[in-house]
């Protein structure tokens, strides 16, 4: 590869238009680089500037790094006047921004405020590095009319995002998103953008409404006897997390010190994603020094939640987050007759890639349910939302305060359940046997590559599209369904439907990662479920096996 006098032109008039002299260092020195010879730094500036990074309904994502395709002050300038210019026309007249504690959200997030206020909206900025679901909380609450979330959640750790939230206190969809697009590509240059100090610092009062707003979700005559470990991955969950446990009186709570305090590099962990091999290798084995009743983990903006329990052997394991979809749907029915709280009556729902349990729960207790695409924001919009949950460790349970997935509230619901469960000698391994034997064991499975090329990932959905099996782990393929012609009454995605019989899988690219993900599901009704949970396993691993295959894997 050579660097041509359009490429090198295309980078100069970019170099000159940034406004952060980090980046423009880092692209002057690429350049120089790639004009001497260096194929290396050729190969990052043109990824670098391979396009500008899209906007979409998951906002902004991607790694940090100079050029139109990175994450960086630029391109965040671009993105928050075009979503201030949406605003404007759609008579906004406050917007509340948060941030995290990965490298740059405060830049990125001081942009933001400055952007707004300089083109005459009320902007506030949250009083610290805080959770995504206070910032979710915060829009209604301070009766924004949008709301910016400065995140890259659960990705590694040179990446970031901008995540974007409406004043329902929910995240974008069609066509706002194609419409705040439109917006930003209007913005030519970085640098004639105006930014004021013209903004305001939210108080602490934000904060602790919130946390009082947590509290709620625990019934007032819940046992509140437990030994909890917990991690927050290096993010910034565990300061609030750890005054919601406090002022709801719930258990004794031990944190892994060496995840403890936000860190924006991930010291401990490959990828701080609780879902990711040996991301919760710390956690579990603090639960075992502590001899704790529960596990919990968020990942590092706290939006998600994972739970940890003992097998029927005694030794700690991560539950899937189907597992703990399907616990919370049955305590969220199971409480109110526990307890004496309100019966849910609205509706529970699901992404369609989570397991089909939540359904079946639902339906025997005589309650609406939907199914939506993947993606929280889809959820978040149902208006009479009871509980919701995603596979990927979202869980809603407090739709009327927060209208996203909160890793918070929903911890402090898996603690109630877990300290019910512990005043009755029982353990969370046999209740889920007891909901396998009502509903069927519905054991779940991924099959989730990283892919460098990311051309390559459409390629693999193709092959499957192209020539579908007509049977995978030795049960047959029933249907085999483009999901790009819509589903059920679904708008259209991009993914392949194979339904089994006594099974399902849906293939798909991950719309935050470089990710191939397929989603595998069998059902096994046997009341012997020690005999279920292994024919299951069985059948799970030849339909991995097969399906990798046929993507050509």
């Amino acid at each position: 590869m050579t660097i041509d006098a359009t490429f090198e032109a295309t980078v100069r008039g970019w170099i000159a238009d940034d406004p952060d002299e980090t980046t423009v260092a880092r692209a002057s020195e690429l350049l120089d680089a790639a004009l001497a010879g260096d194929s290396f730094a050729e190969q990052e500036l043109r990824t670098c500037f391979g396009g500008f990074l899209q906007f979409g309904t998951a906002g902004l994502r991607g790694p940090l790094g100079p050029g139109p395709s990175c994450m960086n002050r630029a391109v965040v300038i671009r993105a928050a006047a075009g979503l201030v210019a949406y605003l404007k026309a759609h008579n906004a007249t406050r917007i509340v921004v948060g941030y995290d504690a990965r490298h740059r959200s405060v830049d990125f997030a001081l942009d933001t405020v400055g952007i707004a206020a300089a083109a005459g909206l009320e902007a506030i900025l949250l009083p610290r590095a805080l959770p995504t679901p206070v910032l979710a909380y915060a829009i209604r609450y301070l009766s924004a009319d949008a709301g910016v979330m400065v995140t890259a959640s659960h990705n590694p750790a040179n990446d970031n995002g901008y995540k974007v939230y409406l004043g329902d206190g929910s995240q974008i969809i069609p066509p706002q998103d194609g419409e705040i697009a439109a917006e930003i590509a209007k913005i030519n240059s970085a640098t004639a953008v105006a930014i004021s100090d013209d903004w305001s610092l939210a108080d602490e009062s934000v904060v602790d409404a919130y946390i009082t707003s947590c509290t709620a979700v625990l019934a007032p005559t819940a046992p509140r006897e437990l030994t909890i470990a917990y991690t927050p991955l290096h993010g910034v969950g565990r300061e609030t997390l750890t005054a919601v446990f406090e002022a709801a009186g719930m258990g004794q709570l031990s944190v892994v010190a060496s995840q403890a305090e936000p860190d924006p590099d991930f010291p401990t962990v490959a990828f701080p994603n609780p879902e990711e091999a040996g991301a919760t290798d710390a956690l579990l084995a603090l639960a075992a020094d502590i001899n704790a009743d529960v596990a919990i983990a968020n990942d590092p903006d706290a939006d998600r939640c994972a739970m940890g329990a003992r097998d029927h052997n005694g030794e700690w394991r991560l539950l899937r987050g189907d597992e703990v979809g399907a616990l919370l749907g049955w305590w969220t029915i199971q409480r109110a007759r526990e307890f004496g709280t309100a019966a849910p009556s609205g509706t529970f729902a699901a992404s369609i890639v989570s397991a089909t349990l939540l359904e079946a729960i639902a339906t025997k207790n005589g309650l609406k349910y939907q199914s939506t695409l993947t993606g929280f924001k889809w959820i978040a919009k149902i208006a009479d939302l009871s509980f919701g949950y995603e596979e990927a460790l979202g869980y809603c349970v407090d739709a009327d305060s927060v209208r996203d997935k909160d890793g918070i509230s929903a911890a402090l619901r898996l603690a109630e359940l877990a300290a019910w469960l512990k005043a009755n000698d029982k353990t969370v391994s046999e209740l889920l046997d007891d909901i396998a034997r009502e509903f069927g064991l519905h054991q779940t499975d991924q099959l989730s590559v990283r892919m460098s090329n990311l051309a390559d990932i459409p390629a693999a959905v193709q092959r499957l599209r192209a020539t579908p099996p007509t049977s995978l782990g030795g049960r047959s393929v029933t249907l085999a369904f483009d999901l790009k012609d819509g589903f059920n009454g679904l708008p259209p995605t991009d993914g392949y439907l194979l339904q089994l019989d006594g099974g399902r899988v849906i293939v798909r690219p991950s719309g935050t990662e470089p990710k191939l993900k397929a989603y595998l599901e069998v059902v096994v009704h046997d009341a012997d479920i020690d005999a279920a949970r292994s024919e299951a396993q069985s059948v799970l691993a030849a339909i991995k096996a097969d399906l990798a295959a046929a993507l050509g894997l």
